[in-house]
């Protein structure tokens, strides 16, 4: 062939793969940025199948390296939590010839023998429900939270004292739990009333009133010095905790942050808050649970607790409803006051019936001695509780 025919032909072939490299090159930088995700994903047999984590930047679904607790330990650990006393053993009778009379009739012995296997009970605790994900602090601690708000006196033991004060006292408290029940670690809490009913209407007619952030930061402030949690309470007044959980969302994305809501205050029958007993159904409780599991998996949270306070039946309602999940526990507090025997009588009657998952149990520094002779209930005797409260608050 003519050189200057293979010299032209040369040419043009090279100009041509240019070209086509410029223009894939091109290609891959549109689809880039207007289609990523089609660098961020294979196909294979027809599925989309996604990179590992060395190959994509894309970030990773916030659940996706949660993983079961053990099982086995979690499951000792509210047996023994719940704390039920020993089954009766259950006798049969039986009866044994062991010879005969002069007149040659059978002598019968008469005996009782344990039925062999004895019968299994059903015990109303520990719960069934859902196991927790990984990170979850109960049952394998124990909380012990100071209850108040920084505003008041009155309220509640976290407002009550000077913050250093404060901090020792909590401090005492938690190593006395650890002392009775070493097997638990005991961890504080401040539990801040963070929405606070009102016996005035106020601006907007709810009868409460929110606290500023600004309150809330110094509260969280004061937990960072002693690695403690925070539950944020909630008494909606004339609101609901529809309204107000998400007001909340900022500081419940933190992974200390937990929530509390209080029925006595929660006042759907219109009566202002302090009249009546306040009430909660199951579907407000499930509510708070969901929104706070939504925040969990967004945020690749451990899982969040939730305190239910109560100590009278219809503050409650529909208490089988209430569903705990993998992402959120439940805790129903006794949150009522009194000497030994109402305190306990109270436990008994309407928490130990209907069981969610698990039991608080709140003591209060004033209101339990107040009637002559009385003192305030000791760790040892909580433990004997059946169950065991596994959240202590103090007031």
């Amino acid at each position: 062939m003519n050189k200057a025919i293979v010299s032209k032909i040369k040419k043009m072939f090279t100009e041509t793969h240019l070209g086509f490299f410029v223009g894939l090159v091109i290609l891959c930088v549109v689809l880039f940025f207007v289609v990523p995700e089609f660098f961020s994903d294979q196909i294979i047999n027809g599925e989309k199948v996604e990179l590992n984590e060395t190959e994509k930047t894309v970030e990773t679904p916030a659940v996706s390296n949660i993983l079961p607790i053990d099982t086995i330990t979690y499951d000792k650990k509210m047996k023994e939590l719940a704390n039920n006393p020993p089954d009766p053993i259950v006798y049969k009778t039986v009866k044994t010839v062991i010879g005969k009379d002069k007149k040659g009739k059978d002598i019968i012995k008469t005996e009782k023998v344990p039925l062999d296997p004895q019968p299994v009970r059903t015990h109303l605790w520990p719960v069934k429900t859902a196991y927790p994900n990984t990170g979850a602090l109960l049952p394998f601690n124990r909380i012990i939270a100071y209850y108040g708000n920084l505003y008041s006196k009155n309220m509640g033991v976290l407002g009550q004292y000077p913050e250093a004060e404060m901090i020792a006292k909590l401090q005492n408290e938690v190593e006395k739990w650890n002392l009775a029940d070493p097997k638990t670690p005991a961890i504080p809490a401040l539990h801040y009333i963070a929405v606070v009913a009102q016996g005035s209407a106020g601006a907007d007619g709810k009868y409460r009133a929110r606290m500023p952030n600004t309150e809330i930061d110094k509260v969280l402030k004061i937990a960072q010095k002693i690695n403690a949690i925070v539950f944020l309470d909630i008494q909606v007044g004339f609101s609901n905790l529809q309204t107000e959980v998400p007001l909340l969302e900022k500081y419940l994305k933190m992974p200390n942050v937990h929530l509390g809501v209080d029925p006595e205050f929660s006042m759907k029958s219109g009566i202002r808050p302090g009249k009546i007993v306040g009430t909660l159904d199951a579907s407000d409780i499930n509510f708070a649970a969901n929104y706070l599991a939504k925040i969990v998996k967004e945020n690749n949270l451990q899982p969040k607790i939730l305190i239910v306070h109560r100590y009278t039946q219809k503050m409650v309602t529909n208490y089988k409803e209430i569903k705990p999940l993998r992402d959120v526990q439940i805790v129903m507090d006794m949150d009522g006051w009194g000497g030994v025997a109402k305190k306990i009588g109270t436990y008994k009657n309407f928490i130990y019936p209907e069981p969610v998952q698990f039991a608080g149990f709140k003591l209060f520094y004033k209101n339990d001695i107040l009637e002559k002779g009385t003192v305030m209930m000791t760790p040892a005797q909580l433990l004997k509780l059946n169950p065991k409260p596994i959240y202590i608050q103090y007031q």
